[in-house]
């Protein structure tokens, strides 16, 4: 079987698929980093409330912030219920053994 013109276009035009296939995944790694941010959440983007990516000035002061926040005092919280009522007997009615 003798090798025409068009089987040798038709070897090209396959290896130029297969090479241009193969750079898109070096290309889709480098670029989806950074497209990433803009695409909306609703399409399946980041969340609003996610934290900026490390690098940035946004994430020095988003660190900062959080550090403050840890180093606060926290504030009192109350599981009891007759300690936010002041009247003794609305504090005692919830000590009636249960029948």
């Amino acid at each position: 079987m003798p090798i025409r013109a068009r089987h040798i276009f038709m070897i090209v035009a396959i290896s130029f698929a297969g090479f241009a296939l193969s750079g898109c995944s070096t290309i889709n790694a480098k670029l989806a980093d950074g497209l990433g941010d803009y695409v909306p959440q609703w399409a399946g983007g980041l969340p609003a409330d996610a934290p900026p990516r490390p690098g940035t000035a946004k994430y020095e002061e988003f660190m900062k912030e959080r550090e403050r926040k840890r180093l606060e005092p926290a504030a009192p919280t109350t599981t009891n219920d007759a300690a936010k009522t002041s009247d003794p007997a609305k504090s005692n009615a919830s000590l009636d053994p249960l029948h």
